[in-house]
């Protein structure tokens, strides 16, 4: 005998739940070669166009976001990539006490929509200024530069990304490159190694002109 089942649909939740739910996200996080340092994914773009550092509590002053990282305490970077967040703790920090306050606040920022900068830009672009330049560049070498920039943002950017930092160039001078390393690459036991036997071999392998890579 054939029975009739009758399904009753479920009644609507009500309005003000219906955000959290649809709005609901994870952050992943990875290790990253810095021991002090942290990697969060939170499954969306951080930074559409260029990197941006925070080393200290006035820079964060420049992002709500940041500076909600840095009030924890136990914070003394933070570094925004593409589609991550690299926040570096304080020598003596827990982090496993501090890696839920972090999360939280990332989980707060996105699911939000609040602007990542202050006065509601959306985004802001990691271009070293004048000052910040090692040494200037000269128009002869011109040539050099634009093969050692290449090389840098083909071949070496996307894989410090993947350790949760950058790097950013800072001039070219008598056969010598100079770099700064940022986000967990900065301060990281491996930093040295990674400059020294990393990007400047590939630099001097391609481009004869380069003699040393230095830190900046």
């Amino acid at each position: 005998m054939r029975q009739h089942v009758r399904f009753h649909a479920p009644k609507p939740l009500p309005r003000r739940v219906m955000p959290t739910i649809f709005q609901a996200m994870f952050i992943e996080t990875e290790t990253t070669p810095n021991p002090s340092s942290l990697k969060f994914l939170p499954g969306r773009t951080v930074m559409s166009t260029g990197t941006r550092e925070f080393p200290s509590p006035e820079a964060a002053e420049a992002s709500p976001l940041a500076q909600a990282i840095f009030d924890t305490g136990e914070v003394v970077n933070v570094f925004y990539g593409w589609d991550f967040v690299t926040v570096t703790a304080a020598p003596g920090s827990d982090w496993s006490a501090l890696k839920p306050q972090v999360i939280s606040i990332l989980l707060d920022h996105f699911v939000s929509e609040a602007p990542l900068f202050a006065g509601g830009s959306a985004d802001g672009i990691n271009v070293p200024a004048e000052e910040e330049m090692a040494v200037e560049d000269s128009p002869e070498d011109a040539e050099t530069v634009a093969a050692i920039q290449e090389l840098l943002e083909t071949r070496v950017r996307p894989a410090v990304a993947g350790d949760g930092g950058d790097i950013a160039y800072r001039g070219f001078k008598d056969g010598v490159v100079y770099l700064t390393l940022q986000g967990a690459c900065s301060g990281c036991p491996s930093s040295t190694a990674t400059l020294k036997h990393g990007i400047e071999g590939l630099l001097k392998h391609y481009v004869p002109e380069v003699v040393e890579v230095r830190a900046a």
